[in-house]
């Protein structure tokens, strides 16, 4: 008696991210697991972005489909303002809070 294969796809996040609530609660995590890799932040963001129209984000961001798929890409290294205007593309703003 043979033993039946397990298969197994590619984890995209961005296949989960059904609502503005999803992606608030997905990047919060992201933030939280993350620590100091500001690389997950970005990967996030284009998850976010791949969840969504990625032409639309771009459109809004200012900026090419291709560049924006470039900048929050794994090897992708966005400026801060790149990241802003992504931010608020998706409907979102950053927020920065005491710690201490």
């Amino acid at each position: 008696m043979s033993t039946p294969t397990e298969t197994f796809s590619a984890y995209d996040p961005a296949d989960y991210l059904d609502s503005l609530e999803d992606v608030v609660a997905y990047l919060e995590a992201v933030i939280e697991e993350g620590g100091d890799d500001p690389t997950a932040i970005t990967q996030a963001l284009g998850a976010i972005a791949r969840s969504r129209n990625l032409s639309d984000i771009a459109r809004r961001a200012g900026m090419s489909r291709e560049g924006l798929y470039k900048a929050l890409s794994a090897t992708g290294n966005p400026s801060f303002a790149t990241v802003v205007k992504v931010s608020r593309a998706l409907g979102m703003r950053i927020h920065f809070e005491a710690i201490a």
